[in-house]
């Protein structure tokens, strides 16, 4: 799809070309405090479940002993990975001495997959969006996430006008740097497409990219040197506007929450971070595996000779044992 095939649709605007949000349905009840800390652990829960998949590349339709197959394999590559970037190997030598073997792989894990961790934020974040607009029956209806580019769409009634309602199809970043300048265009047009496309939908549609992190109100992204926006119909919402108008709450109020719900969950599982729950149990052992195959933990999985792990770093270390 290009610029030229957009069409300015038919809902309320401001004067700046906003949507004007007082011509919409507006909150009729508040999502209450316990609502909003069960909504937050399910979108922990379902980004972990997410995140998991997609470091580990492990399809959705997966039956268990193709997982663990999967996860086997990646204990191995995580093994390699640690013998391979170990930075200083005298300081990652001593680092583990004493350490068991689980707590080196989920740090290896962290290593490897901190990109993968913001992008669990962004799910997080998206699930929350989404439970946060059922719960404010605000909207006459919302849409679990879909397609990769519209990650959830909300009905919402307009107020004294001949169009009715007003599709909103959402796509949550974390912040607005998420995509490079470059990438906008192509991510504004994908997005409208698919509302474009849309059989099911009726009435006018405006496409929100909601930006969960980034302070601030509402921009229209242009081109450069161009007096005309990408579309007409896309705005980006931040942080101060996005989450009072699908959730009621203040971005300050929303991060609060979830900041007390983590630390709630850590106090109970006893688990500060929330990547020990994204490393299968399988994969950690067939850590372990290896490195019990080079002889570099004890009976009880400790890491128990910093010399073997500088020979394991420095030199083509072979196994001891089969």
């Amino acid at each position: 799809m290009s610029k030229s095939h957009i069409t300015p649709q038919n809902y309320p605007r401001t004067s700046e070309g906003f949507l004007d949000e007082t011509q919409l349905t507006p909150h009729s009840r508040n999502v209450t405090k316990t609502e909003l800390k069960e909504i937050i652990r399910s979108a922990i829960q379902n980004a972990n479940k997410k995140s998991s998949r997609k470091i580990l590349n492990v399809p959705e339709d997966s039956k268990p002993k193709e997982k663990k197959l999967i996860y086997l394999k990646e204990g191995k590559e995580l093994f390699n990975y640690f013998r391979k970037y170990y930075g200083d190997p005298a300081t990652t030598a001593y680092g583990c001495l004493g350490q068991h073997y689980s707590k080196i792989a989920v740090e290896q894990f962290r290593n490897r997959t901190l990109q993968m961790e913001r992008m669990n934020s962004g799910w997080r974040y998206q699930y929350m969006a989404k439970d946060c607009a059922i719960k404010s029956q605000r909207f006459i209806a919302v849409s679990d996430i879909g397609a990769a580019e519209a990650d959830f769409t909300a009905t919402i009634g307009i107020i004294n006008s001949k169009e009715s309602i007003l599709n909103i199809y959402t796509s949550v970043k974390n912040r607005t740097n998420t995509m490079g300048g470059q990438d906008w265009p192509k991510a504004i047009y994908a997005l409208e497409g698919i509302a474009q496309n849309d059989k099911n939908r009726n009435g006018p549609y405006i496409c929100i990219f909601g930006i969960a992190m980034d302070r601030g109100q509402r921009v229209i992204k242009f081109p450069k040197k161009s007096p005309s926006p990408y579309s007409v119909n896309t705005e980006i919402w931040f942080s101060d506007f996005f989450w009072p108008f699908f959730s009621g709450y203040s971005y300050q109020e929303i991060i609060t929450a979830v900041l007390d719900t983590l630390i709630e969950e850590a106090h109970v599982t006893s688990k500060p971070s929330v990547i020990n729950s994204l490393v299968p149990k399988e994969l950690i052992e067939s850590f372990g595996d290896c490195c019990r195959k080079y002889s570099l933990v004890d009976e009880k999985g400790n890491f128990n000779d910093a010399h073997k792990l500088v020979e394991l770093f420095c030199t083509n270390a072979k196994r001891t044992t089969m």
